[in-house]
């Protein structure tokens, strides 16, 4: 993942893998895949959510960046972040919010699917507007998108559907266990990522600040009608996958500063969404037909 010096990176590597693992599995075993259909008999509601997250928040990442006049690598900084889609705990965060699991897991996976061919032609489509030589093959997205999410989700929807009653009744157990190790990852993150994090430059935390305002603005628009569809398409807007913006950094060996400006707006995005993630919850109740969707609402085994 990422080097500061204040957590080693092998300890951090390993509890990112092992927590992500464990947050998909959790929610893949909540998932009734016969719900899904809801989010499937809706092609324009997915399109939109698509679109959102893959074309619109890019596209102000970059705006926005040199609308600032931030530096060239405070600049591919916030680029990377904006063009990196799927976060892991997008889907949990949608949750917690409020969102109607069936479409919120739909999302997901399509874009996690599609970030194999956005990622590529989005990193080309960077090094044409700022002259650099960056690169990122898709068997190397694949490779980080099905192994910390499509095949955690997989077993536990594959679990839910074989073995249903196995699946409901170690549900909560794991459900709580992934939420004590994501509340542990998050800590660890900041505590390895805040002293590079703060380096960055002022107007990068404002770049930032703008970009996850009007990803969460417009996600909420895009994901009309409903209340909790809307939820679902405003945090996957502006959660983006910090795996996937290092891995290019990473790749492509950038200047510190670049990194620097990456872990800044992963702080600045994930206090965001959570703030906004806590007006959801205070302000929308569940769907009434949404409630198979809930992990405290199961259907019996069939």
């Amino acid at each position: 993942m990422f080097d500061t010096g204040v957590v080693p990176q092998p300890l951090m590597t390993a509890a990112a893998v092992v927590t992500v693992f464990t947050v998909m599995f959790a929610l893949g075993l909540a998932i009734d895949t016969r719900d899904l259909r809801w989010a499937w008999e809706r092609p324009w509601l997915v399109a939109r959510g698509l679109i959102s997250v893959l074309v619109v928040v890019p596209f102000l990442g970059v705006a926005v960046a040199r609308t600032l006049g931030l530096s060239l690598e405070a600049q591919v900084g916030v680029a990377l972040m904006a063009i990196s889609p799927g976060a892991p705990v997008a889907l949990r965060r949608s949750l917690d919010a409020g969102s109607r699991q069936s479409f919120a897991a739909v999302l997901q996976v399509l874009v996690g699917l599609l970030a194999i061919v956005s990622m590529p032609l989005s990193v080309k489509a960077l090094n044409g507007l700022y002259g650099t030589h960056g690169s990122i093959d898709p068997a190397s997205v694949m490779r980080q998108v099905f192994t910390a999410q499509l095949l955690p989700i997989g077993i536990g929807l594959t679990m839910r559907r074989t073995a249903s009653t196995l699946a409901l009744r170690i549900e909560p157990a794991v459900r709580r266990t992934s939420g004590a190790m994501l509340m542990g990852l998050v800590l660890l993150v900041v505590a390895a990522i805040w002293p590079v994090a703060v380096g960055a430059a002022p107007r990068t935390v404002a770049a930032a600040v703008v970009v996850t305002v009007l990803a969460v603005a417009i996600g909420h628009i895009l994901g009309a009608p409903d209340s909790d569809t809307r939820t679902a398409v405003a945090v996957s807007s502006a959660l983006k996958n910090p795996g996937l913006a290092l891995l290019v950094a990473t790749r492509n060996h950038v200047p510190p500063a670049v990194t620097a400006n990456v872990l800044a707006y992963l702080l600045c995005a994930a206090v965001l969404v959570t703030m906004y993630v806590a007006w959801r919850r205070r302000s929308q109740p569940r769907a009434a037909g949404d409630a198979p969707d809930t992990p405290a609402t199961v259907r019996p085994p069939s």
